[in-house]
């Protein structure tokens, strides 16, 4: 499957438009977009396995929070987000399976880093029949 996304030049910013048919697989498909713009290399295989569970007020806020969790998990823990499945979604909670496979420098390229998921231009939307989020990483 071929993800469909923008991304946007700012400064010291990156951000992205992701467009997705169901809300699930906006949130699914942010986060692989995400993990593509970090690393290069093919994100296969399971080496961990983690029930994520995010609350926010909203689906903008919460998609913040949700990216920053999986970004977290790469930087802090050396986990690449190979695998996910969203169990529940709610305007203001996610449950997902997320499968990992460690980071092997050896193995995938850093492209850039991303050092954290802003609240700038944040949005979560549903227009027509498409789901669109824009997001921007301070780089």
């Amino acid at each position: 499957m071929s993800l469909e996304y923008q991304i946007i030049d700012h400064t010291a910013d990156l951000g992205i438009v992701v467009k997705a048919h169901s809300l699930e697989n906006l949130f699914i498909n942010s986060a692989k977009v995400m993990i593509d713009l970090i690393i290069q290399g093919d994100v296969k295989g399971k080496t961990e396995v983690r029930e994520i569970v995010i609350e926010g007020k909203d689906f903008p806020d919460l998609m913040v929070r949700w990216l920053g969790e999986i970004l977290y998990l790469f930087y802090g823990e050396n986990l690449i987000g190979s695998s996910i499945k969203i169990k529940s979604l709610s305007w203001s909670r996610i449950k997902a399976c997320v499968e990992f496979v460690e980071f092997v420098p050896e193995y995938y390229e850093i492209l850039r880093e991303i050092k954290a998921v802003t609240y700038h231009r944040i949005s979560v939307e549903k227009i027509g029949d498409i789901w669109e989020t824009m997001v921007v990483f301070d780089v």
